[in-house]
C-alpha cells in the first residue's frame, strides 16, 4: 500500500505527530513488521528521499493508475481558495513538467481522491479547517470533508476519516491507519465513525472524564490562577464538553497532555475551533453548549463536598457508645515519622499506649452492643 502525504495550509505539526505514533510506531507500519497488514511505502514532500520532479513523479503514476499498489492519501492542513490567490498560490507542490506551471495541493487533491482507498484528514485543519479558516482569514481556507462533500466514499466505499486535534495525538493516526489496513486487507470491518467522522472508539468521551482533576470540578474546587493542582474551569477549560483522549492516551507513549501539565483545553478537536471556542484562557460558556448541567454542576459540587468533609470528620471519631466506656480520639503527639507503614510483626499494644493511632479504646464492658468498642452504635 501507497500512502500519499499532501498538505495545504498546514505548520506540519501534524507530521510530527504522527512521527511520534508509538501504538503503533510508524515505523512498524513503514516497515510491515504488523501481521496482517501490507507494506507501506511513504511519499511525504518532507520525509521521502526523493524530491523535485522525481518525487512528483509518484503523484503523476498514481493519477495515471500506474502504481503497482493502491493508495490511501493523508491531507495536512486547511484546503485554500486558490481563486482568491490572484497570479500566484495559496499551496504549490510541484511543476507540471510540459508547461513548468505550479500546480496547487488543492488540486493534487482533486486529482487523485476520486481512485483512493482510503482518505484521511490528520489534525483539526484538515478536518474543518482550524485556524488558517478562522474568522478574518483572506484564503477562503476550508476543512476536507467541505471540500469533498458530505457524500464522498472512496474508491474502496470509506467515507473521509477525520482525526482532529492541533496537533492531533500521533497514536490516534496511527491506530487508526493500521484499523484501515486491517478493513482495506479484508481482515476487518471498517471502522466505526461518529457523526462528525471521528473514530469513535477515540473521541467518544469527552476530556473531563478522564482527567485527573475531574474529582475538583465535581466538588466545585477551582484554580484562581495558573500553577493550581485544582480544577481549570475558571481558567478557560473546555474539557467538561470537548470529546479527546489526551487527558487518558497522553501526548507521546502514555506521557504528556493539556491537563497534566497545567494546561486547558482549548477545544481543538471540535469543529468550529478556534473562532467557537474563543477566546482562550476566559471562563466558558458552558451553558451555551451544553444543556446547562455543566454550569449547576460546581454549584452543586461545592455543597456535596462540605457534606462530605462532614460526614467524613464523624467517621473518623473513635468513640464508642457510652455503654463501653468511649472516648473522642485524642490526637498524636508523635513528632517523629515512622520508619514504614507496614512493619512485619508489630508489637502488642498494651492498655493506653498511644501509638500511631492515638489512645487505645478500653475493652468493651459486658452487655455492651456486638461492635460498641469500634465505633458502632447508634451515634453513628
Amino acid at each position: 500500500m501507497y500512502l500519499i502525504w499532501l498538505a495545504g495550509g498546514s505548520c506540519e505539526g501534524c507530521t510530527v505527530a504522527a512521527a511520534g505514533g508509538t501504538h503503533p510506531r510508524l515505523e512498524q507500519l513503514l516497515g510491515g513488521t504488523i501481521p496482517g497488514l501490507p507494506q507501506v511505502e511513504l511519499i511525504h514532500s518532507l520525509l521521502s528521499v526523493e524530491s523535485g520532479s522525481a518525487w512528483t513523479e509518484n503523484l503523476f503514476l498514481a493519477e495515471r493508475g500506474q502504481l503497482d499498489a493502491p493508495y490511501i492519501i493523508t491531507w495536512e492542513g486547511s484546503v485554500m481558495d486558490e481563486s482568491t490567490a490572484g497570479t500566484g498560490y495559496w499551496s504549490g507542490l510541484g511543476e507540471d513538467p510540459r508547461t513548468g506551471r505550479q500546480i496547487t495541493s488543492r488540486e493534487w487533491l482533486d486529482r487523485l481522491a476520486p481512485k483512493a482507498a482510503a482518505v484521511i484528514a490528520i489534525g483539526t485543519c484538515a478536518a474543518w479547517g482550524g485556524i488558517p479558516a478562522a474568522t478574518g482569514n483572506v484564503t477562503g481556507a476550508t476543512g476536507l470533508g467541505a471540500h469533498l462533500g458530505a457524500d464522498y466514499r472512496s474508491a474502496a466505499g470509506v467515507p473521509l476519516v477525520n482525526i482532529p486535534g492541533c496537533a492531533p495525538l500521533g497514536d490516534n493516526y496511527t491506530e487508526t491507519a493500521a484499523a484501515l489496513l486491517l478493513h482495506l486487507n479484508g481482515l476487518a470491518p471498517l471502522p466505526e465513525l461518529d457523526v462528525s467522522g471521528r473514530p469513535a472508539w477515540l473521541f467518544a468521551d469527552t476530556v473531563h472524564s478522564s482527567c485527573a482533576r475531574a474529582g475538583y470540578y465535581d466538588d466545585g474546587v477551582f484554580a484562581a490562577e495558573a500553577g493550581e493542582e485544582t480544577c481549570l474551569v475558571e481558567l478557560g477549560c473546555w474539557g467538561p464538553i470537548v470529546q479527546c483522549n489526551i487527558a487518558e492516551r497522553g501526548v507521546i507513549d502514555g506521557n504528556g497532555g493539556c491537563m497534566s501539565v497545567g494546561g486547558i483545553c482549548i477545544g481543538c478537536t471540535m469543529p468550529g475551533f478556534p473562532d467557537r471556542f474563543s477566546p482562550f484562557f476566559a471562563r466558558p460558556d458552558l451553558a451555551a453548549e451544553t444543556t446547562g448541567v455543566e454550569v449547576t454542576q460546581p454549584v452543586a459540587g461545592g455543597f456535596l463536598r462540605r457534606m462530605r468533609l462532614v460526614r467524613g470528620r464523624h467517621r473518623r471519631r473513635d468513640d464508642a457508645s457510652p455503654a463501653a466506656g468511649g472516648r473522642p480520639r485524642a490526637p498524636t503527639d508523635r513528632t517523629e515519622p515512622a520508619d514504614r507503614f507496614y512493619k512485619a510483626a508489630a508489637p502488642a499494644r498494651s492498655e493506653g499506649d498511644a501509638g500511631l493511632d492515638g489512645p487505645a479504646s478500653p475493652p468493651a464492658t459486658a452487655g455492651a452492643s456486638p461492635g460498641s468498642a469500634h465505633g458502632g452504635g447508634a451515634g453513628e
